[in-house]
């Protein structure tokens, strides 16, 4: 009995420290897409589009590696968009608190996406620049 309750702790124990609880934002992604879509946005407010609790946020071009992923933001976070074989997205990545808490995939819609000199953005300076091809 008692190893039937260690193997059911491990499993929870393990299935808690996952990524499970971090979902992409669909609707975030639409919204983003609308911004794109219009050809006179020449950026992205992330701050009025983002309608959740975020302290951070990383955005990773096309080919970005697992390991550069987890460098710029500190904790591992496995990329569920296989950004590291893809070119057709950007990967936006949100933390709270040190957690990754939400992402979302940002196609590229003939446009590239910059934040500058930054290396993150925060709630009070999160604009994206949108540059067209």
């Amino acid at each position: 009995m008692k190893k039937v309750i260690i193997v059911i702790l491990s499993l929870y124990l393990l299935v808690g420290c996952s990524d499970s609880n971090v979902h992409q934002n669909k609707k975030l992604e639409e919204s983003i897409h609308t911004v794109v879509e219009n050809k006179s946005k020449s950026e992205i407010n992330i701050t009025s589009l983002a309608k959740f609790t975020w302290d951070k946020a990383f955005i990773f071009p096309p080919y970005t590696t697992q390991e550069s992923i987890d460098e710029q933001l500190d904790v591992h976070f496995k990329d569920p968009s296989n950004i590291d074989k893809r070119d057709d997205i950007y990967l936006l990545v949100f933390l709270n608190k040190g957690k990754v808490v939400q992402y979302a995939e940002i196609k590229r819609q003939k446009s590239d996406f910059s934040i500058g000199e930054k290396k993150f953005l925060t709630p009070s300076s999160a604009s994206i620049k949108i540059v067209r091809k």
